[in-house]
C-alpha cells in the first residue's frame, strides 16, 4: 500500500521557512492585511507543497487543477525560437512523459525574462504547480528566489548541490570515450572547441577532457584551447580560424573536440572551406550527443547522454512524490553513449 504522507504543522512550516509560527498562524488563518505579498505567497506555497490543509477548508477545483500543472524555466539567453537542437530534445522529452501522466507543461519564460514582480505574480496563491524544470544552468539569486515559494525544482544539465533536484550526463564517461577512441586511432596532439564559457557545463566537459587525456599520458596545451562566450556553428568555425594561423607548428593537433555538436559542425564546415579533409587531415569530436551528430551526410563523432532521456528523467523526478522531506534532493546522473561517426580517422603522420 502506499504509504500517507504525514500531516504537517504550522510549526514545522515555520521552521522550515525561517519564519514565526505566529505569522504562519495568521497567513493560513486567512489574514492578509499588513503582510508582505511576497511572504504571504511563500508561505501558503509551501503549505501546498506539504499537504497542509487548514480544518474546514478546502481548495477550489481551479486550484486543484493548477497543480497538475509543471513550470519550465530556460536559462539566460535561451528563447524558444533559439536555434538548440540540445534543450529542444529535453524540452520534447518533459513534455511527453509529462503529458502521459495527465499532467501539463507551462512555458515560463528564461531567466532573464523573469523578475521578481514577475515571480511573484506567477506563483501567487491563485496558481499551483507540482514542479519547476530548469532547463540549463541558472544564477545562485534566482534559484534562490525560486525557493522562497517552497517549489520542487529540478535542474537539467546543471548542479546545485543541497539545494535542489537534478539530472545531469555523465560528462566525465563521456569526454573519456572519446579520448580513449581517438588515441587507440594513433593520435596524441589534441585542440579544444570551447564555447559557453562561464556556465558549468563547459567547465565539466573541459575538466573532464584534460582528465581523460592525462591518463591517456596527453597534454591539451593553452595555445591550442580557444574558449568562446556562445556555443554554436558560427562559434564552432570561429574557433578554427583561431587555430589554423598555428598548423605549421610541430605541435598542431591532430584531433579536435568541441564542446557541443553545434560547435563541431560548425568546425567541420570551416576546415572544409579551409581546404582540409575530415577526418584525413583533422578528426572532429563532440563533447555531447544531439540529433546534429547524425542527421547529416558527414555523422559526427559523438558522446554523451541523449537530450530526450534527460528531459524524461527530470520529468519523472518533478512528479515523484517520494521525497517527504524538503531538505532531500536526488541527483540523478544518466549514462553517456559513445557513437562513433564520420569525423573521426587515423591520426595523420
Amino acid at each position: 500500500m502506499p504509504r500517507t504522507p504525514k500531516k504537517v504543522s504550522q510549526t514545522q512550516l515555520a521552521k522550515e521557512l525561517g519564519i514565526s509560527q505566529a505569522l504562519v498562524s495568521l497567513v493560513l488563518n486567512g489574514h492578509k492585511q499588513g503582510i508582505n505579498a511576497e511572504t504571504y505567497e511563500r508561505i501558503w506555497a509551501r503549505a501546498r507543497e506539504r499537504g497542509y490543509r487548514p480544518k474546514g477548508m478546502t481548495f477550489s477545483p481551479s486550484a486543484a487543477n493548477a497543480a497538475r500543472q509543471v513550470g519550465i524555466i530556460l536559462r539566460a539567453p535561451l528563447r524558444l525560437s533559439t536555434p538548440s537542437l540540445y534543450f529542444g530534445h529535453v524540452q520534447h522529452g518533459l513534455h511527453t512523459t509529462i503529458e502521459a501522466q495527465e499532467f501539463t507543461t507551462v512555458f515560463l519564460g528564461a531567466e532573464d525574462q523573469l523578475n521578481r514582480t514577475k515571480l511573484r505574480r506567477i506563483f501567487s496563491s491563485r496558481h499551483a504547480f507540482r514542479a519547476i524544470v530548469l532547463v540549463g544552468e541558472v544564477t545562485r539569486p534566482f534559484l534562490d528566489q525560486l525557493r522562497s515559494y517552497g517549489l520542487r525544482i529540478v535542474a537539467v544539465s546543471a548542479r546545485y548541490p543541497g539545494l535542489c533536484h537534478s539530472v545531469l550526463g555523465n560528462e566525465p564517461k563521456a569526454l573519456e570515450s572519446l579520448v580513449e577512441h581517438l588515441v587507440a586511432q594513433g593520435h596524441r596532439r589534441f585542440g579544444w572547441l570551447g564555447g559557453n564559457i562561464g556556465l558549468g557545463r563547459h567547465e565539466a566537459r573541459l575538466n573532464a577532457f584534460t582528465a581523460a587525456l592525462e591518463r591517456a599520458g596527453c597534454q591539451l596545451l593553452p595555445r591550442h584551447t580557444v574558449t568562446l562566450t556562445a556555443g554554436d556553428r558560427t562559434e564552432g568555425a570561429d574557433a578554427v580560424r583561431q587555430l589554423l594561423p598555428l598548423r605549421h607548428r610541430r605541435d598542431f593537433p591532430t584531433a579536435l573536440v568541441a564542446y557541443n555538436t553545434l560547435m563541431a559542425a560548425g568546425a567541420v564546415r570551416e576546415l572544409a572551406r579551409a581546404g582540409w579533409q575530415v577526418p584525413a587531415d583533422m578528426s572532429i569530436a563532440s563533447a555531447d550527443f544531439s540529433v546534429v551528430a547524425t542527421d547529416r551526410t558527414l555523422r559526427i563523432t559523438a558522446a554523451g547522454s541523449d537530450p530526450q532521456k534527460l528531459g524524461e528523467a527530470a520529468a519523472r523526478l518533478a512528479l515523484n512524490h517520494a521525497t517527504v522531506q524538503p531538505d532531500e534532493f536526488t541527483d540523478l546522473m544518466l549514462p553517456a553513449q559513445l557513437v562513433i561517426g564520420d569525423t573521426t580517422g587515423p591520426a595523420r603522420d
